[in-house]
């Protein structure tokens, strides 16, 4: 019944991925920026996310909302499957994403998503990848726009960490601006690579801004790090956390 009732939704999100994608690339440039973003991505990931409490019974609950600072700061996340590339969305806005160029290329998302002004990077190339995350990261983050990040650079099986990418942290090095870092357990319920869904409630973890101003970048990728691994050992797991 299960597998059913999530192949019900990736119905419903298919046709509304490929609807709105294509209604985002037809019109959304003639809006400004914040308001593109609205339209092109908030509207359309809230529905996906309602969508999948209809179909699969999965929700969620946030804590530490009071931890997040009034200006957009840099966000490093948990990564383990699609549902939290849709939550966090909702939860920065406007946001610029790290992400491999190749995601831009997808028919209907990746068109509207290139409006948008992701940081999208070559990562066969990482040493111009980290002078582009810095250049374009500070840019946007100027521009009041959070910047968003998966440290751990892939989606990773639940109950493991995988080790931190510089990334994040010499862009926090070279500009000053804090670190949030989001923990979830999103793989409990929406497992990367699977089509069944798992109902039930999916639990995000917000921490408190790490200062990063004056502090090197080894300095600060070790206690994001070590911060983030404290974070993600609050969640409820099937297993325990191992690094890889």
């Amino acid at each position: 019944m299960q597998i059913l009732r999530s192949w019900v939704f990736y119905l419903g999100y298919s046709v509304v991925t490929i609807f709105w994608g294509a209604l985002g690339t037809a019109f959304g440039w003639l809006l400004p920026f914040r308001a593109r973003f609205q339209f092109i991505v908030v509207f359309w990931t809230r529905f996906c996310l309602w969508w999948l409490k209809v179909t699969c019974g999965v929700h969620h609950r946030v804590r530490g909302l009071e931890n997040l600072p009034q200006e957009p700061c840099i966000v490093l996340c948990r990564h383990e499957s699609t549902w939290e590339t849709l939550f966090l969305q909702t939860l920065f806005a406007p946001q610029a994403t790290l992400i491999k160029r190749e995601l831009l290329w997808i028919p209907f998302f990746g068109w509207a998503f290139s409006t948008l002004h992701p940081i999208a990077i070559n990562r066969s190339e990482p040493r111009s990848a980290l002078r582009q995350l810095i250049r374009e990261g500070r840019e946007r983050l100027d521009s009041g726009i959070w910047v968003v990040m998966f440290p751990e650079g892939t989606r990773m099986p639940r109950g493991k960490l995988g080790r931190f990418q510089p990334g994040g942290a010499a862009l926090a090095a070279a500009t000053g601006y804090p670190i949030v870092l989001v923990g979830h357990n999103a793989g409990s319920h929406w497992p990367a690579h699977a089509t069944r869904k798992f109902p039930g409630e999916i639990q995000v973890l917000i921490s408190r801004p790490l200062t990063t101003e004056g502090k090197s970048s080894k300095q600060i990728q070790q206690e994001a790090a070590s911060a983030f691994e404290k974070l993600m050992a609050e969640l409820p797991s099937d297993v325990q956390i191992h690094h890889r």
